[in-house]
């Protein structure tokens, strides 16, 4: 059987990546696309890679890695329109390499209408399997997909409710990755996270706030994109900052008589974080890590610290409950019900409940090392026993055989 993996890289990586690599940009097609995959951003090719080894034959495509895509279009004499390159070029390599099972790993880039035209174009798609971690807004893509994969129950939950055929499968680790990296060395970070801090409606609002609460009472060092306010959304902020103190001093004098400031008094105070992230998370952020060296980072760090996106109240479903784990990092993650299944708590991971639980649970962790070595060593055991990418395959494959059974 044959399988292609349609991906998307965060645009920030790409970036970084050709840019410490400019003569990169000129080498095959071949070579770009190894040196993509062998410095593991995301999921690289772990899922392709576990279903080789059951027999698949397997494609990987990044399909907006410009460059690599483009050389690929004029080895293939692949004509194409420069405002659609993109989907243009990803259509012809799914045409080329003529799959049974197309798994998109992406589910806002590719829309319902790019999908609909693959099947028109590549009679040989039996099933589209899409996966989704992440809040979205349109659920038409999802109805073009034949299988919708998510590693958060709740989402699940979601797809079946609206009558699609969903299914749970968990993240994983690729335990090749430890060939990677310096497994010898001490760790010399004491308290890390690593990830993103979406300050919107079903992303990381939690996370924030548990955030801000950390960096005051511990060493917590991050690595993330942040988004900061500009010189003028911070200067404008300060004004009415100004403006709202000198009006709130005189409040009582003022507003019975002038129609201007009752409106400004009626304004409320504009936090710090207004329009961006916290000042006092942002001063302790470093600029964000992906791939292999995201994965040195967590290997560097005594304990690193997670919490999990909004949209998964109730469920432990992150990337980063493997990754960590999987490199021997120690692991202080939010508990949740379902993370007994996953992990034992207290002996493989530590867990907390609040703010102030976290700090008091890091702190003991620093202050006892043979016990924060025990657990990170049963974390990784754990990991790489159990939630490796060729268990999560394995789990695929079943759903896909059972899926091409129902539709024939």
């Amino acid at each position: 059987m044959r399988l292609l993996k349609l991906g998307i890289y965060h645009t920030t990586y790409l970036q970084n990546f050709y840019r410490s690599r400019p003569a990169l940009k000129q080498q095959s097609y071949d070579v770009q696309h190894r040196a993509l995959i062998k410095d593991g951003f995301g999921s690289a090719d772990f899922w392709t890679s576990a279903f080789n080894k059951l027999d698949y034959e397997t494609a990987d495509l990044v399909a907006n890695a410009e460059f690599l895509q483009k050389r690929w279009a004029r080895e293939n004499d692949c004509r194409f329109d420069e405002r659609r390159w993109l989907f243009e070029i990803a259509a012809a390599q799914i045409k080329k390499f003529r799959p049974d099972v197309l798994l998109i790993a992406d589910y806002s880039t590719f829309t319902a209408d790019f999908l609909r035209n693959v099947r028109r174009e590549c009679s040989s798609v039996r099933l589209i399997l899409g996966w989704c971690g992440a809040p979205y807004s349109d659920l038409s893509v999802f109805r073009e997909w034949d299988v919708a994969l998510s590693c958060v129950p709740e989402m699940v939950a979601d797809f079946r409710a609206a009558g699609l055929r969903g299914f749970h499968v968990n993240h994983a680790f690729a335990p090749r990755i430890l060939n990677e990296l310096d497994t010898k060395s001490p760790p010399s970070i004491d308290f890390a996270f690593i990830g993103s801090v979406l300050k919107q409606n079903k992303f990381h609002l939690e996370r924030e706030r548990l955030l801000l609460h950390l960096v005051k009472f511990t060493n917590l060092q991050i690595w993330s994109e942040l988004k900061r306010p500009t010189f003028g959304e911070r200067g404008n902020a300060q004004l009415r900052r100004g403006i709202y103190g000198l009006v709130t001093r005189a409040r009582q004098k003022l507003t019975d008589k002038l129609p201007l400031a009752r409106r400004i008094a009626a304004w409320k105070m504009p936090s710090a974080s207004e329009n961006g992230i916290d000042e006092l998370i942002a001063r302790r952020t470093h600029p964000p890590v992906f791939g292999l060296e995201m994965f040195r980072q967590l290997r560097r760090s005594r304990v690193v610290f997670n919490n999990h996106i909004d949209i998964s109240p109730v469920s432990a479903s992150n990337m980063r409950l493997f990754e960590t784990t999987g490199v021997g990092a120690c692991l202080l993650t939010d508990r949740k019900k379902n993370l007994p299944e996953l992990f034992e708590p207290d002996k493989e991971v530590l867990t907390y409940a609040s703010a102030e639980e976290c700090v008091e649970k890091v702190r003991y962790l620093l202050e006892n090392e043979a016990a924060r070595r025990a657990m990170a060593e049963a974390g990784q055991r754990r990991t790489l026993r159990e939630h490796t990418f060729e268990n999560r395959a394995a789990r695929i494959d079943e759903i896909i055989r059972q899926s091409l059974t129902s539709t024939t």
